[in-house]
């Protein structure tokens, strides 16, 4: 449930809500909005009755709240969140584009690509360093050295980094060297991961699994916000369907639904959607129009060459054209 104190309620009418809550063994987030205090009351509150907070000094109304996702839920934070990554902000009106290679192959490779999205309009660079690969014969990534590549290209270029990280044991290390960590698709559902991120405040990037609905995306995004890291962004990046053209099947109503649900910025990543570099911008446009917050665009200077991710990969110019176009679709829904 949610507890929505007056306009005039003062701390100490917060505070005396607060230990009440705290005394029926709930756990509590507060959103501090410009007019009024919400009070998220987070636990299993069936064995209490909501109508005795009514009667403390300062509380207006007590909501209950039937979905099992709480804090994500537009119920408790009608206005959009927004998340900082280097200069980036998203969950405004602005399109932020992260892009660059699937893996990180060499230091020459992500600094030369580094510098080319930068020039084109990136404000975030991607790179694998520990690949989590369907096929344990397929390049796994460079590891630490990676990460050290990705944050020297970053500072040179002058760009925020990004990169998955796959197990508990490497979320301290992986947060030393990137400004937001990202969940992949194969660990939406990786519940102690989730609570590990959460205890950062790390920006986090939480894909949506090939075979995860909608509803448990947003409870992934619960466990993170529950432990107290509220800088998470949700990215759609395809389901698995019964189509076999594509690598996955582009879900592009998830974005204004999950947008309407939560006040969570949400992204779109066109790559991994298609599995097909030829389909990547008319998705990162249909994306755009539908109202993403965001696109994570692979890029590669040499596709055919890439140890990871190459068919799904734009080389520099048809990135260039992609910028071009998205910022003609922007302009024409009203975003920047």
């Amino acid at each position: 449930m949610i507890i929505i104190m007056s306009s005039s309620a003062t701390t100490a009418q917060i505070a005396r809500v607060v230990e009440r809550v705290e005394r029926d063994k709930l756990d509590v987030h507060i959103s501090q909005g410009e007019e009024r205090t919400i009070i998220g009351v987070v636990g299993d509150d069936r064995h209490i009755d909501r109508r005795q907070y009514i009667a403390y000094n300062g509380v207006e109304q007590v909501v209950p709240i039937l979905k099992q996702y709480k804090l994500v839920s537009r119920v408790f934070q009608a206005a959009n969140t927004t998340v900082d990554v280097g200069s980036a902000t998203f969950g405004t009106d602005k399109i932020e584009l992260i892009a660059g290679p699937g893996a990180i192959e060499s230091e020459a490779q992500i600094l030369n690509i580094a510098q080319t999205v930068k020039a084109l309009g990136a404000t975030v660079l991607q790179g694998g360093a520990f690949q989590a690969r369907s096929s344990p014969y397929g390049f796994q990534g460079l590891g630490e050295q990676a990460l050290k590549y990705l944050q020297s290209a970053g500072k040179e270029a002058g760009l925020a980094t990004i990169t998955a990280v796959n197990a508990t044991a490497q979320v301290e290390m992986i947060a030393d060297y990137v400004d937001m960590l990202q969940i992949g698709a194969s660990n939406t559902q990786n519940y102690a991961l989730l609570k590990a991120v959460g205890k950062l405040k790390t920006p986090v990037l939480l894909r949506r699994g090939k075979s995860i609905k909608i509803e448990e995306l947003l409870m992934a995004a619960e466990y993170i916000l529950a432990e107290g890291n509220p800088n998470v962004i949700l990215c759609e990046r395809g389901i698995r369907t019964f189509e076999t053209y594509t690598n996955n099947t582009a879900d592009i109503n998830a974005i204004p639904l999950l947008k309407q649900l939560s006040h969570l910025p949400v992204l779109f990543d066109p790559s991994e959607a298609t599995g097909q570099w030829n389909l990547v911008t008319p998705m990162a446009l249909a994306a755009v129009a539908a109202g993403a917050d965001g696109l994570m665009v692979q890029v590669h200077s040499d596709p055919q060459e890439a140890l990871s991710d190459g068919a799904q990969s734009l080389k520099p110019d048809a990135f260039a054209e992609l910028v071009t176009q998205v910022r003609a679709v922007a302009a024409a829904v009203s975003r920047q």
